[in-house]
This record gives structure tokens, C-alpha cells and sequence, in this order.
């Protein structure tokens, strides 16, 4: 494997306008992130797919097969309590089988999920490792890789969230890190070398340039080279959440990442 570089869609969230002549949606973003942005795929955010029809899905992954710019993942950003007694932790299991056939139907070969559990009982830890792997059932029927991302609570800790996938087991359970994410209790460079190992991808959050030319969220050169270090060679994806011209500052990162990328 090689690393890419690709995209979440909430970064393109400004440039979209549904009431625009003609209108600019989410379907048409795999062809302006390849052929605008040049990049190689899509990490799609959930809530933008809110009342989605399975024929609207089956549109975007046939747009984004037809330009090259395939949908690599699907997120959800809103923690799952998994684990939760009663009604609440049974909503959460059915929410992600339900999640899992959704990212099936659009391409992706792998669902990103933060599970929430706020308190580190140990009973509490090993319910949600237990429906985890209750869920990885359905999740390897449908060839999908399962990616946790650090949440808020005990599992934002990159040494827990690794011992939590490792309890978990198989080869289709990994990590999803975000590099530079403000609620991260861990130094940003240490977080992504201790998941990294781990991770089916690796966000990275760039929040635009200054008129220097430097970035201004932590340094994302660093966060590549960090990933590196440890053997990664995978999806690097970026996760703009800039107020500057989302065209313009996704593209200098690509260029700050791909110049990580091909450094010694």
C-alpha cells in the first residue's frame, strides 16, 4: 500500500448550494475533489446524508466509481453508546448495523464509529468491546473494515483506545486518529504515533493558512511524518474546518502533505 491523499465531505460544506443555477450538491463532489482538487477520494460525514433515498446512494457511488474518486469511508461523528443499558445502548447497536449496510451501499471499505462510554468500569468496557464484536459479524459479512475513532470520554486516550481494539480482535477492527483534534488528551504527535499502527485512516485538521503561508492548526507536515515514522501507508485524509477559501487551503495542504509524503 501506498499513501493518498483524500477528503471529508464536510470540507466542501461552503461550496455547496443546492438552490445554485445549476445546483451544486454532495453528487457532484467526486468529480470537483479529482478533477478540480486532484484528489483520490471521498471520507463522507454521515450527517450529511441525512434523508438520503438508497437511490440518491447508489447515485453518488456510481459518480464517484464513473470519476475516480471513490468513497473510501463513511464517518459518524456522534459517538455510539454501544454499551448503555436498556433502549439507549439497543438504539446504538441497530443505528450501526444500519450504519454498516449504508457504507456498503456506497462503495466505502470501511465505517468509522467513537464509542461513547464515560465511565472506564470495567464492566462498562468490555460490554462495549462484546457488541462491538457482536456487530463485526455483520460488519465482515459485508467485506467492511470497522475504524474507532477517539471519542469524547475514556476511549480519547490513544493507549486505551488501542488496548479497547485489540480486545476487540480480527483483522478488520482498526483506528481512525485525528490529528490536531482539540479534545485530544494525548500530544498530537504521540496520539498519531501510538495509533497510527492501528489505522485504517488518519484525519488530519487543517483550519487554513495565513498570509505566510503557514498553517493554522498545528503543523501538518508533522503529523505526516509522524504516521510515517511508524510504518503507515494508508489514507491521509483532510478535514477542513477553515473560514478562509476552502479551494484554495485544501489545495495547499495537498501540497503540504504530499511534499510529507515524498520527503525522505
Amino acid at each position: 500500500m501506498t499513501l493518498l491523499i483524500s477528503l471529508t465531505s464536510r470540507s466542501l460544506q461552503s461550496l455547496l448550494d443546492p438552490a445554485a443555477d445549476p445546483p451544486r450538491t454532495l453528487l457532484d463532489a467526486p468529480a470537483y475533489v479529482r478533477d478540480d482538487l486532484g484528489l483520490r477520494g471521498l471520507s463522507l460525514d454521515v450527517e450529511m446524508l441525512a434523508g438520503w433515498s438508497v437511490a440518491e446512494m447508489d447515485d453518488l457511488r456510481r459518480r464517484a466509481d464513473q470519476t475516480g474518486c471513490p468513497c473510501l469511508l463513511l464517518v459518524e461523528r456522534t459517538p455510539l453508546a454501544i454499551s448503555a443499558p436498556g433502549e439507549t445502548g439497543e438504539e446504538a447497536r441497530d443505528r450501526l448495523e444500519r450504519l454498516a449496510h449504508a457504507a456498503h451501499r456506497l462503495g466505502c471499505n470501511s465505517l468509522a464509529i467513537s464509542v461513547g462510554l464515560s465511565s472506564d468500569e470495567e464492566a462498562l468496557f468490555v460490554g462495549a468491546v462484546q457488541a462491538v464484536q457482536a456487530a463485526m459479524l455483520t460488519i465482515e459479512r459485508l467485506e467492511l473494515n470497522l475504524l474507532i475513532a477517539p471519542g469524547g470520554g475514556v476511549l480519547q486516550a490513544g493507549e486505551r483506545l488501542s488496548e479497547f481494539i485489540k480486545q476487540v480482535g480480527g483483522f478488520r477492527i482498526g483506528a481512525m486518529p485525528t490529528y490536531g483534534d482539540p479534545d485530544c488528551t494525548d500530544d498530537a504527535i504521540e496520539h498519531i504515533r501510538h495509533l497510527a499502527p492501528y489505522a485504517g485512516a488518519v484525519h488530519l485538521r487543517c483550519e487554513g493558512f495565513k498570509r505566510g503561508g503557514a498553517h493554522r492548526g498545528l503543523d501538518l507536515a508533522a503529523g505526516v511524518m509522524a504516521a510515517k515514522a511508524v510504518g503507515y501507508q494508508s489514507n491521509l485524509v483532510i478535514d477542513y474546518l477553515g473560514t478562509g477559501s476552502p479551494a484554495e487551503d485544501i489545495a495547499r495542504a495537498a501540497e503540504v502533505l504530499q511534499a510529507a509524503i515524498d520527503a525522505d
